[in-house]
């Protein structure tokens, strides 16, 4: 399992933007990148450098995966038919760990990854673990007992910025039937993705 050790802000920074849409991040505050050099002007970014940044940009709002498992993701994306980088975003978007994030089960994708590694997580009735499987059109993923009661849970449903999306269909508070593989334009980002950068990217 991936597991951000550092600062999870910093990324925001770093890009500039509120990845996430979260009202903590400290983008809201200081747009400029952290550390003490943070403050400098930056020079004008090469094409590799946009890609790059779209690349890291996606790949930390999935809950920074690693960079094994988002390549693989990407060439699996690229030998499906139709474009690679809708392709990419239905294959993340099916991922259980965003599906649980996507149902507002958890009230961030670092979260809903613990949830599930902690075995709090069903999936057509039997428990699952595994944050990077993929679900299927049609499953049915719901929280275990425990997991209601959990105040990260009940944080999460509450949650004002974030909409439970079209493609993810609710049966109460506590379970959710993935219904179909969503397109770029229809999943919720809180800031603009460029997949086809990130095509560019690994396509050098």
């Amino acid at each position: 399992m991936s597991k951000r050790k550092s600062a999870k802000y910093k990324l925001d920074r770093r890009m500039g933007e509120n990845i996430w849409g979260r009202p903590k991040s400290s983008v809201n505050r200081r747009s400029y990148g952290p550390g003490q050099h943070g403050q400098r002007r930056k020079g004008k970014l090469s094409d590799f450098g946009i890609q790059l940044r779209a690349k890291q940009k996606l790949k930390g709002y999935y809950g920074d995966v690693t960079e094994k498992q988002f390549k693989r993701t990407y060439q699996e994306a690229s030998k499906m038919k139709g474009d690679t980088g809708q392709n990419l975003i239905g294959l993340l978007e099916q991922r259980l760990d965003m599906v649980v994030y996507r149902a507002k089960f958890a009230p961030t994708i670092f979260a809903a990854r613990q949830i599930v590694s902690h075995g709090h997580i069903r999936v057509n009735g039997v428990k699952c673990n595994i944050a990077s499987r993929r679900v299927k059109i049609g499953d049915v993923v719901s929280l275990g007992d425990k997991a209601k009661e959990m105040a990260l849970v009940i944080e999460a449903q509450a949650l004002p910025e974030r909409e439970i999306p079209d493609y993810v269909s609710p049966e109460g508070n506590d379970k959710i039937t993935f219904v179909r593989v969503p397109t770029l334009d229809e999943v919720p980002y809180p800031v603009k993705m460029e997949p086809n950068l990130v095509v560019e990217f690994y396509s050098r």
